[in-house]
This record gives structure tokens, C-alpha cells and sequence, in this order.
């Protein structure tokens, strides 16, 4: 099961991922979100970042040409994208750049669900929205055959259930955080309940 924690803002949270070793990070790029980064400070967090944990960028209907310097440019490794893309977007963006991309859904029914799976992106990444920290019905799931990223709402009191799904990976943000930041020890918690399923 793999782990991405989504949404790091400041050094002191790229010591901790560090230390606990998840799959992957996030930056957010979106302009909106309240854990925005510029493409300044994501290098600067990418610099201090062990290079065996891949940096995702996260994106709202930012424009191919952007997406792909800073993949090139080697701030991050992929790109998540996570507002009104779609596959003639991704199609824009491949012609740009190699590097792999997470195309975020936000699941409100089974065709949700039916289309996310007929993406042509590498990852598909099923959501209850764009960053709202809520979960969607789970049970729109069952059918699911093509691995995902499970995101939206996850925290330590649903961690468990979520891992009973069996996604290729679950993504944490405002569930491990304390007044709006990236609180260690839940960070800790959260890992240690996702490893502690994988050695089960």
C-alpha cells in the first residue's frame, strides 16, 4: 500500500516525510488552496526532499505549458490534476512532457467511478471533491478493477476501513493536521497505521 502525503508547505514538514518515508508528496499549486506553494518554494522543499520520495504537483486547470516546466524542470516527478481536465488536456500536456500523470476524479456516482477508469492517465486518483477534506460513498467502490488513489477525508479514525478497500494508495492531507498544519505526530500515526496493515 502506498502513501502520499499531500499539501506540504514548509521544510520542517519535508523533515518529517523524510523520516517516515512515504511514496510520495504533494505541492499544490492551485491558487485557491490555503496550502499553496509558488514554484519557488516547491523547489526549495524538492532540494531537501530524500530523492527516494517522489513530489507530485498538484493542479487546477493550470495550463499544459506550466505543468511541464516544472516536471521538466525537475520541481516535481508528476503532476496531479485536479480540476476540469480532460483527456484533450492530457493529450496537450503529453506532447509536452514524459513524465506521468495522476488525473483526479471527484466521485459522486458509479459512472464517476466508470469513467475515471477508462482515463488514459497513468494514475487515476478518486475524490469526495478538490481539497474539501470530506469523504464520498465508499461503496461506489466494490466495483472498481483499475488501481487508485483514494483521497478525500482520510484520517486516523477511517484509515482502517479505507484500507480494507484495498486502493493502489491513499493520500492524507487535512487529516494529519493540527490549526491548518502538518501536525507530526498524526503524520507518524497515519504511516505507522497504513505499514502496520501492510505487514498483516
Amino acid at each position: 500500500m502506498k502513501i502520499k502525503i499531500c499539501g506540504l508547505t514548509r521544510l520542517v514538514d519535508v523533515e518529517a516525510v523524510n523520516a517516515l518515508k512515504p511514496d510520495f508528496v504533494g505541492f499544490v499549486f492551485a491558487p485557491t488552496s490555503k496550502r499553496r506553494v509558488t514554484p519557488d518554494q516547491a523547489a526549495e522543499l524538492k532540494r531537501a526532499l530524500d530523492p527516494a520520495i517522489e513530489a507530485v504537483g498538484v493542479f487546477v486547470d493550470e495550463t499544459p505549458e506550466n505543468v511541464a516546466k516544472l516536471l521538466d524542470d525537475g520541481v516535481i516527478d508528476l503532476a496531479q490534476l485536479h480540476g476540469s481536465e480532460d483527456d484533450v488536456c492530457l493529450q496537450e500536456l503529453r506532447q509536452l512532457t514524459t513524465k506521468p500523470i495522476i488525473r483526479a476524479f471527484r466521485v459522486r456516482s458509479e459512472q464517476d467511478v466508470l469513467d475515471a477508469e477508462k482515463s488514459p492517465a497513468e494514475h487515476i486518483l478518486l475524490d469526495a471533491g478538490a481539497g474539501t477534506g470530506t469523504t464520498f460513498d465508499w461503496s461506489l467502490l466494490r466495483k472498481v478493477r483499475r488501481p487508485y488513489f483514494l483521497a478525500g477525508g482520510l484520517n486516523l479514525g477511517n484509515i482502517d476501513a479505507a484500507l480494507e478497500l484495498n486502493p493502489y494508495a491513499v493520500d492524507v492531507s487535512s487529516g494529519i493536521e493540527t490549526d491548518g498544519l502538518k501536525d507530526q505526530k498524526k503524520m507518524a500515526e497515519f504511516v505507522a497505521a497504513v505499514r502496520k496493515k501492510d505487514i498483516k
